[in-house]
């Protein structure tokens, strides 16, 4: 590991005081800052003990929070500093979304486990998958093909029964399904330095899908990152083939899907 001070990121990327710690809303949170200016040539990885830091022109990289930027893979590490390198003249939170869920692992989620945690057992409370249309029978056929898979899995794998509804009608799961949930979780998790991020990964797939159990299913490598994907926009995707696709929209969901390649990689780089 190089001897040079670290250099520290905080003036560019410092989160406010007293913020709720939320996975998603914190890798988000850079977005509304002013972008500073790249001050670095060189964006590459060093390895110190088993951990790999991103180093910009071989200087260890810090967090906004002063922790060192720096997890338990060099794939994933490669992956932060290949967005740093990538950036031109100023560097843009927006590119860089993996960097941004490492940061909120490292200085938020390391801090919250248990309440981020119990935010992922929260959304199977009132799942995606348990909420279904009555008609047309088309979508309902699509739905049923998507999700209850993941139900049957769910069931199989976990011991979770779901009950389901039809329409938007609060149902409550019963306690046996949310203990199997949050058995899953942890499981999903794990122990050690790669638990923070795994976590904060979950997390944003949780809140991009809306279903922890779409999450569980692709951390656990039941679905593809491409198959959580589809099947949490089965209703969207309905819609846009009846009504067509409204620009905007669509930019939103391309976006949505970076950070879900993003959240994916890091569950990736960590297993």
């Amino acid at each position: 590991m190089t001897d040079k001070e670290p250099i520290d990121l905080s003036e560019a990327l410092i989160p406010s005081a007293g913020e709720k710690i939320d996975p998603h809303e914190l890798a988000r949170r850079d977005l509304k800052k002013a972008l500073p200016k790249r001050f670095y040539k060189q964006a590459a990885v060093a390895e110190d003990n088993g951990r790999f830091a991103l180093t910009l022109d071989g200087r260890r990289a810090r967090t906004p929070a002063r922790h060192e930027l720096a997890v338990p893979s060099r794939a994933l590490a490669e992956r932060i500093a290949a967005e740093w390198a990538a950036q031109a003249d100023v560097i843009d939170p927006a590119a860089m979304p993996v960097t941004r869920i490492v940061n909120s692992a490292l200085d938020g989620v390391s801090r919250e486990m248990e309440a981020v945690a119990a935010e992922i057992v929260k959304y199977a409370g009132s799942d995606l998958l348990c909420y279904r249309a009555g008609d047309p029978r088309s979508l309902v056929a699509e739905q049923a093909d998507a999700w209850d898979p993941v139900l049957a899995w769910m069931r199989e794998r976990h011991g979770a029964f779901f009950i389901l509804a039809e329409g938007v009608m609060f149902v409550e799961q019963g306690d046996a399904a949310m203990a199997a949930v949050r058995k899953a979780v942890a499981q999903s998790v794990g122990e050690g330095d790669a638990a923070p991020l795994r976590l904060a990964a979950l997390n944003v797939i949780t809140t991009l899908t809306g279903s922890a159990l779409l999450a569980l299913a692709f951390a656990q490598g039941f679905l593809s990152a491409e198959e959580t994907w589809k099947a949490a926009h089965v209703d969207e995707d309905f819609q846009i083939r009846n009504w067509g696709e409204d620009f905007e929209a669509a930019a939103r969901r391309e976006r949505r899907w970076a950070e879900m390649q993003a959240a994916a990689a890091v569950l990736e780089g960590t297993a």
